[in-house]
């Protein structure tokens, strides 16, 4: 069995904000994946609104096999009236996760 066809799905498992002022937030997300390599990895996470819309992407350029969970950090200047955000994670063979995250602004 190769390491790709094991691996579940990306999940975001932790998030955390930090307010920078002028609408910008320091966001700190935590993702669980079994990362088998360069054929299946968590390849990014994104910022959206309740609507759904993308408002910020953290590309993730290389696997992360012997350090799971772990956490990258992104800064994002958001519109006022964005109060609530949904973090998903995507990754290279099953795309987009099952366990978002959905978290108020501070």
């Amino acid at each position: 069995m190769t390491a790709n066809s094991w691996a579940n799905s990306v999940e975001v498992v932790n998030v955390d904000i930090q307010a920078q002022g002028n609408h910008q937030y320091q966001f700190a997300v935590t993702l669980r994946h079994e990362d088998g390599g360069w054929d299946h990895y968590a390849n990014r996470w994104e910022i959206l609104d309740t609507e759904g819309n993308i408002m910020a992407t953290r590309t993730l350029y290389h696997p992360h096999v012997n350090e799971q969970p772990f956490t990258r950090s992104l800064t994002a200047t958001l519109p006022e009236s964005v109060k609530t955000v949904i973090i998903r994670a995507h990754d290279s063979v099953h795309q987009y996760g099952d366990k978002d995250m959905k978290v108020s602004l501070p």
